[in-house]
């Protein structure tokens, strides 16, 4: 299960009480995160709410999946959200979405739609805020606080029922309350319901554990800060609006989980590890995300150029592994594509740099990929 809760800045949640997110990470663990991609870079991704679920679902910036905004125009469904790889791979998985937006299934997942080959999921609980019967839009936007309730009650229905195998819950309150309120009393209460909230979504999963024997493994984060002058904005690329958390129960986090910066979307490899599902080069190339759980190769990849020298920096988690470093200059992949990629040199891992010379490669476009046996990480390179 993975759950987005809207809009709260690390140092929001790190001076609250929250004592379901701390059972939660005392089985798994805290950290520090970010969102917004690259800071002035290829990658620099609008710190928004549907921009930042996607980035959790695709395990891409906005780059790549291509929205930008909560207009939601024109996604990229050549970049496979978690629900797209896990229909692919493996038919049999149950899935479940329960949320306020319709746009999150309709959109961001883009279910039944041609250009996600049709995919359908197994139960939606969704769309509430269309509801203006049973949900009246009062301009407290108490009816927010009332359709989580309602979503949260019902997903707890469901996982203890039906034990779906990849869910999704979103929850919308707490932004709302940012937005109206700022760094305030009302947006700290909106914080503690929510944290009641995880508890009951929480005590539905160790229903299954304790009855069934199941492995549960959630990750709540949010998808932006705020603002550092009033609490109220988000969507720009200062440090606060950038300032996410991640809580998970998984009990293999690793060294670039406990002591790094994760990002957003470093969540779907996590998720991918844990359904058993390995995604084919082509597309495990195109995930900029790497997982916070279990073994890795290599992270924090950066590259720079000088002239005509590509540089490449990183992070390795084994001194004795060997690194492959491939270079395309193509993207057809965003068409639908696969791009060729060049094996251009292998390397130790414990090198964290190596040099290539980009006169033999001429463009002015290229993707990096660096591979190691656990996992891939990449960067592009967009000379003017």
């Amino acid at each position: 299960m993975f759950v987005i809760v809207d809009g709260i800045s690390a140092d929001v949640i790190e001076k609250l009480d929250t004592p379901n997110l701390d059972a939660i990470a005392k089985q798994g663990g805290y950290t520090r995160a970010y969102v917004g991609g690259v800071n002035d870079g290829y990658s620099e991704t609008p710190t928004i709410s549907a921009v930042g679920y996607s980035s959790l679902l695709t395990g891409t910036w906005a780059n790549k999946h291509n929205v930008w905004g909560n207009g939601i125009k024109d996604p990229n469904y050549n970049y496979w959200t978690i629900f797209r790889y896990a229909k692919e791979h493996r038919p049999e998985i149950k899935t479940a979405i329960f949320s306020t937006w319709l746009d999150n299934r309709t959109k961001l997942v883009g279910e039944s739609l041609p250009q996600t080959d049709h995919l359908a999921l197994n139960y939606h609980f969704d769309g509430f805020e269309l509801d203006t019967l049973n949900f009246p839009h009062d301009e407290d936007r108490k009816y927010i606080h009332k359709i989580d309730e309602k979503v949260v009650n019902e997903a707890a229905r469901y996982i203890k029922a039906e034990s779906p195998d990849l869910s999704w819950v979103y929850l919308e309150y707490t932004d709302d309350m940012g937005h109206r309120y700022g760094d305030s009393d009302q947006f700290h209460n909106a914080i503690t319901i929510m944290d009641q909230q995880i508890g009951r979504l929480f005590k539905a999963m160790e229903f299954r554990q304790n009855n069934y024997g199941e492995d549960w493994q959630i990750f709540i984060t949010t998808d932006h800060g705020r603002d550092k002058e009033t609490g109220k904005g988000h969507g720009g690329q200062s440090e606060r609006e950038r300032l996410t958390w991640i809580v998970t129960n998984a009990r293999d986090v690793n060294d670039y989980f406990t002591e790094g910066t994760p990002g957003i979307v470093d969540i779907l490899p996590a998720m991918l590890r844990s359904l058993e599902i390995s995604p084919k080069r082509d597309r495990a190339f195109e995930i900029d995300g790497v997982s916070i759980t279990g073994r890795l190769s290599v992270s924090d990849l950066k590259a720079s150029v000088l002239g005509k020298e590509l540089t490449l920096n990183w992070k390795c988690y084994d001194d004795n592994e060997k690194l492959k470093v491939y270079l395309s200059t193509q993207n057809g992949f965003k068409n639908g594509i696969s791009d060729f990629y060049k094996l251009v040199k292998k390397v130790k891992a414990s090198n964290s740099s190596t040099t290539i010379n980009l006169g033999e490669y001429p463009s002015n476009f290229y993707k990096i990929v660096v591979a190691g046996k656990h996992n891939s990480t990449n960067s592009w390179i967009v000379l003017e």
